[in-house]
């Protein structure tokens, strides 16, 4: 955890960085970029030091313990967000690129990335709005070891399955990849038919050239890798805490497995400098 750590926050330093100090990285698919970099940089500062100090089970007031828990959470949801906005844009440059530049501005994407941000944490912290299991566990607790008032600060303890299988997984997770999954088949059946068009006749007056469309799929590819490694990081968390939830009968995945599927969720926020540099 601590490498991961470590290299999450170097790698999307440099991100940042490099979006910064280069005007010519300074565009709007590149704001929403860095917002997904600052998201994994604060799960290597933040996320990742919650989780470990989690896995203790100190004892603490439920609420402190909910904004331990929950944390993680509006970081994966402005990730979610930034995937999706990055998506959108995409599709909006290659389907109607003459109009592009009008609908697609600089402030309105820091407008985006701001409201995204907001309804991350809305999101994120539902459970410390009242969805949560604080009333169960204080009254568990309050003969055993913690103090009255106090719980035993353990994740699966504090947050309900239901909010993270229905509301986290379902409507937040799985249905913005669903879309994202859909929004870069028709970018690439869009971007497939421009170039078949281009091999027969050249572009009209106004129209892209076919070098400026190949770059656009490129980078359309290289975004649709990082959504695919983002799913591939997350969904086995998810799909252990949906078997926890609807069998209860076969019993908790044994803690190695969860342990890997933490750890690999954590491993996202390294993987995605990597792919900017290679691409």
């Amino acid at each position: 955890e601590l490498a991961i750590a470590v290299l999450a926050i170097l790698g999307n330093v440099l991100v940042c960085w490099a979006v910064w100090i280069n005007s010519n990285l300074q565009n709007v698919t590149n704001y929403f970029v860095a917002s997904l970099a600052a998201a994994d940089i604060a799960v290597g500062v933040l996320a990742i030091p919650f989780a470990v100090t989690l896995s203790t089970g100190f004892c603490a007031a439920c609420h402190s313990c909910l904004f331990f828990a929950c944390f993680v959470l509006v970081l994966t949801q402005s990730s979610i967000f930034s995937l999706l906005a990055i998506a959108i844009d995409r599709y909006i440059a290659i389907r109607i690129p003459l109009r592009y530049n009008g609908l697609v501005t600089g402030t309105r994407a820091k407008g985006i990335i701001a409201v995204c941000w907001v309804l991350s944490f809305a999101i994120g912290l539902t459970p410390m709005l009242g969805w949560n299991n604080c009333s169960q566990q204080e009254s568990r607790n309050s003969s055993q070891v913690c103090g009255e008032g106090q719980v035993a600060c353990l994740f699966e303890d504090v947050v309900p399955m239901g909010y993270m299988v229905y509301y986290n997984f379902f409507a937040c997770v799985l249905l913005p990849l669903l879309l994202m999954l859909g929004v870069y088949l028709r970018i690439f059946l869009a971007a497939r038919r421009q170039l078949k068009q281009t091999e027969s006749q050249p572009p009209p007056p106004g129209e892209r050239p076919r070098s400026t469309l190949q770059k656009e799929v490129h980078a359309a590819k290289s975004l649709a890798i990082i959504v695919g490694l983002f799913a591939l990081c997350w969904l086995p968390l998810h799909v252990i805490n949906c078997f926890t939830f609807f069998c209860p009968s076969c019993g908790h995945a044994p803690p190695w497995l969860m342990y890997l599927t933490i750890v690999l969720s954590h491993g996202n926020s390294v993987v995605n400098p990597f792919i900017y540099a290679y691409r």
